[in-house]
């Protein structure tokens, strides 16, 4: 038996398995019944033209690929596509090689700074291309000189107290629905708060440091068209109540809310009851509620010391299903530690796993610490 000796549907099953990419790289204009079949929306609609690497690189398409996408295969799907994943190198090549007439989001990886300001500033083709159709940015990785070690988004400064979103105003969109990023402080995504994608509905954000900015940020401005924001981040802050709850509070018609953090309190443990009066209350639209808190707890005189039951009482009338919380003290360290979460769990780390583990299923974890 040939490959052409068998069924579509069988031929759809396998082509499923491979690369979209090569799939249409190695059947596209073979005949017409290869054809026809990888011009299915299954290889079409959603189309990235890159891959990741191990060391958090991407790599491009060689020069034979790349002008064959170019000259023959994205001209012929062009009003296909709707999303496309390009690398930096290749990224004007793919972009400006034809007119994607029904392209709304837009994936860009491994861009270096001055890269970005450019397309981001300049009068080009590709500026228009992302202010007037593109409506949902993913921008994957953007690393400079004076990046950290950590892959963070970084668009300019090496002094993470000052906000590395150091960029002009004219970078705005009116058009722009959703937006994934990742930002080295939290001064950053208040600076893509301050109005300047003022159409936007979906928000994430993966920020390293949440801390106090040393410069005044008019922080004041209310998120009507915001719908759905995700705030990640893994590194301990002690600014929940100064800068986390108040900018959710701006977020007046929020309808999905997505909370992982680290959390250092003074007095008392992020509970039910605080997420109750803090957040729930203020978010008079909100329908889904899902987080990863772990609050870290000083052993003092004038903290509140609870118990695990004391606190899973804290989400009774929660919508959620199911919340699950784990309290656990160390009189050595002179340290508590509370993890509650919405089940099923999202993450794809658990950590600081103690005798009082609560056990569960966990689909999504790959990485844990004890």
């Amino acid at each position: 038996v040939e490959l052409h000796d068998l069924t579509d549907e069988i031929l759809l099953l396998i082509f499923k398995k491979l690369d979209k990419a090569e799939v249409l790289y190695s059947f596209l204009g073979v005949n017409q019944r290869f054809t026809r079949l990888v011009h299915d929306s299954i290889f079409t609609n959603r189309l990235t033209l890159t891959k990741g690497l191990d060391d958090g690189l991407f790599d491009r398409l060689d020069n034979q690929k790349l002008e064959r996408f170019c000259l023959q295969i994205l001209p012929s799907i062009r009003h296909r596509i709707e999303w496309l994943g390009v690398e930096a190198s290749s990224m004007e090549n793919i972009l400006l090689c034809t007119s994607y007439l029904n392209l709304y989001g837009l994936g860009l990886h491994g861009i270096e700074e001055n890269t970005a300001l450019r397309i981001f500033t300049d009068k080009t083709p590709l500026t228009r291309l992302l202010q007037n159709k593109i409506t949902s940015l993913v921008i994957d990785t953007i690393l400079s000189e004076d990046t950290f070690t950590e892959e963070c988004l970084h668009y300019g400064s090496s002094d993470w107290d000052q906000p590395l979103f150091q960029i002009p105003a004219t970078i705005s969109s009116s058009t722009l629905l959703e937006l994934h990023v990742i930002l080295e402080t939290f001064t950053d995504c208040l600076y893509l708060l301050d109005g300047r994608f003022n159409s936007l509905q979906k928000l994430f954000v993966d920020v390293c440091r949440i801390v106090s900015p040393r410069i005044i940020i008019d922080n004041q401005k209310q998120i009507p068209n915001l719908k759905h924001f995700l705030l990640y981040s893994e590194r301990d802050t002690d600014k929940y109540n100064e800068l986390i709850v108040p900018l959710v509070y701006r977020m007046t018609n929020l309808e999905e809310l997505n909370l992982h953090l680290v959390v250092y309190c003074e007095k008392r443990s992020i509970d039910g009851y605080d997420l109750k009066r803090n957040i729930i209350s203020h978010l008079l639209q909100l329908n889904k509620f899902v987080f990863n808190i772990r609050s870290r707890l000083p052993l003092n005189d004038q903290a509140y010391v609870s118990s695990n039951e004391d606190c899973q009482r804290s989400f009774n009338g929660f919508k959620n299903n199911k919340i699950i919380s784990c309290i656990d003290y160390f009189p050595d360290r002179k340290e508590g530690q509370c993890h509650i979460y919405s089940y099923p769990y999202p993450a794809k780390y658990y950590e600081y796993i103690t005798n009082n583990f609560p056990d569960g299923l966990f689909k999504y974890v790959r990485e844990v610490s004890l």
